[in-house]
C-alpha cells in the first residue's frame, strides 16, 4: 500500500508520502533504546556511581520500581542498573572501577572514639563523688565539657557521622532532662526547688546521673549498632536481586539492631545503677537511647527530617511539662498543672521523659523500618571509619 510508506528496523512507519513527513531518527533511536533515554536523564548518577549498586539506589530514589523496570526491556532494578553502569563512557587509559565494593574494615580510631565519652563520664563522676564545695563544681564543669568534645568527635567520624546539621541544641536538652529533670519537677511539685543542684541525688534539686552515665557508655554500642547495620544491609544489597527482596532481608536487620542495643543499654542502666547505689531509672533512660540511635542512624542514610522534627517536639514537651508547673503558681491558672501532675501521680517523675521519648522512638522506629529498608538509603559511600 503505497499510501503508508515503508517500515523501519523497529517496525515503527519511516516516511508517509501523502503527508511528506518523516519519523525523526533521534526519536526512532529513543524507541530502539530506551535504556539510553533513561541514561541521559541521570546521567549524573551513572557517571558518578562507582558500581551498579549505587545506581540502584539512585533509581530507586526517583521512583524507579523492579515494576517500572520492566518497560526498559529488564526483569528487575538490579539487571537495569548493572547495563547501565556498564554502558557508562570511559576513558580508555582509566582502569575500570570495581563491580563490587570491599567491606569496611573496623579501624581502631572510631573505636576509641567510641569508648571515649563513656570513660570521661565515669571519670567525671568519680570525681564529683569525691569532691565537694567548690572543687566539685570545677569538676562538673570540666567533665561536662571534656564529655561534650568526645561526643562531638565520635559523631564526626567513624559509623555515628554525618556530613548534615542536627538538632544539637535539642539533643543537649534531653540529655540534661535525664540529668536533672526529674529532681526538678519532683521540687517543683512540692513547690521547690530552694537551691540550685548539688550533684548529689539526695540534695533540694536531686540529680540523677546514673541514666546519663549509662547513656554516655552505651555510645560504644550504639557505633558498633550503626556500623553493623550498614554493612549487612550493603551486603545484602550486593546480594539481592530486587527491591522487595532487599527490603524483606533488611527489615529484620533493622530489628535484630534495635533490639541489640536497647539490650546493651539496659545492661548498662543496671550496671550504673548498682555502681551508683541509685534507681536504675530503666525507662528513662531506654527511651532515650533508643530515640536517639534511631535518629542518629536515619541521619546517617541521609533522611534528617523527621530526626529533627521528632527530637525538637520530644524536648519541647519535657520544658513544656515543668514550664506549666511553674505557670500553675500564677493567680488563677492552676489548672494549667493538671495534666503534669496526674501523669506524674500515675507514674512518678519519670512519666514525662518516658512518654516524650518513648513516643518520639516509637514514632521514629516506624519511620526507620520504612526509610532504612529502601535501597536508596545505602546508596552514598561508607564514612570513612
Amino acid at each position: 500500500m503505497s499510501g503508508l510508506g515503508e517500515l523501519g528496523p523497529d517496525r515503527g512507519p519511516v516516511r508517509t508520502e501523502e503527508a511528506g513527513t518523516q519519523v525523526p531518527s533521534a526519536a526512532r533511536r529513543v524507541a530502539a533504546d530506551p535504556v539510553k533515554a533513561l541514561m541521559h536523564r541521570h546521567r549524573e548518577l551513572c557517571e558518578r556511581a562507582v558500581d551498579p549498586l549505587e545506581i540502584v539506589a539512585g533509581l530507586e530514589a526517583h521512583g524507579i520500581t523492579d515494576r517500572t523496570a520492566a518497560r526498559f526491556r529488564h526483569r528487575d532494578v538490579f539487571s537495569l542498573a548493572e547495563e547501565m553502569y556498564a554502558r557508562v563512557p570511559r576513558d580508555a587509559d582509566t582502569p575500570p572501577r570495581p563491580t563490587g565494593r570491599p567491606t569496611p574494615r573496623v579501624q581502631t580510631a572510631w573505636i576509641v572514639l567510641a569508648v571515649l565519652p563513656g570513660a570521661l563520664c565515669a571519670a567525671a563522676v568519680a570525681a564529683l563523688r569525691l569532691t565537694d564545695g567548690r572543687p566539685r563544681l570545677v569538676a562538673a564543669t570540666v567533665g561536662t565539657l571534656a564529655v561534650a568534645l568526645a561526643l562531638r568527635a565520635l559523631l564526626r567520624r567513624g559509623p555515628l557521622s554525618a556530613t548534615a546539621r542536627t538538632s544539637a541544641t535539642w539533643t543537649c536538652w534531653l540529655v540534661g532532662y535525664a540529668l536533672l529533670g526529674d529532681g526538678l519537677l519532683r521540687a517543683a511539685l512540692t513547690g521547690g526547688p530552694d537551691d540550685l543542684p548539688d550533684g548529689t541525688a539526695d540534695g533540694p534539686w536531686p540529680v540523677t546521673v546514673a541514666p546519663v552515665l549509662a547513656l554516655a557508655l552505651a555510645c560504644a554500642p550504639a557505633a558498633a549498632s550503626a556500623h553493623f547495620f550498614a554493612v549487612r544491609a550493603r551486603r545484602k544489597l550486593a546480594a539481592s536481586r530486587g527491591l522487595a527482596d532487599f527490603s524483606a532481608a533488611v527489615s529484620p536487620l533493622l530489628t535484630g539492631t534495635f533490639v541489640l542495643f536497647i539490650g546493651a543499654v539496659t545492661a548498662l542502666v543496671a550496671l550504673t545503677g548498682a555502681v551508683l547505689r541509685e534507681p536504675a531509672a530503666y525507662p528513662q533512660a531506654l527511651t532515650l537511647g533508643a530515640l536517639l540511635l534511631l535518629a542518629r542512624m536515619l541521619t546517617v542514610h541521609g533522611h534528617t527530617h523527621a530526626p529533627a522534627l521528632v527530637i525538637t517536639a520530644a524536648a519541647t514537651a519535657e520544658a513544656a511539662a515543668v514550664a506549666t508547673l511553674f505557670a500553675a503558681r500564677l493567680p488563677g491558672c492552676d489548672f494549667l498543672a493538671v495534666p503534669v501532675e496526674a501523669l506524674v501521680a500515675a507514674w512518678g517523675p519519670a512519666g514525662v521523659p518516658t512518654a516524650a521519648c518513648g513516643t518520639g522512638a516509637l514514632v521514629l522506629l516506624v519511620h526507620a523500618t520504612r526509610r532504612l529498608t529502601k535501597a536508596s538509603a545505602h546508596a552514598e559511600p561508607e564514612h570513612p571509619r
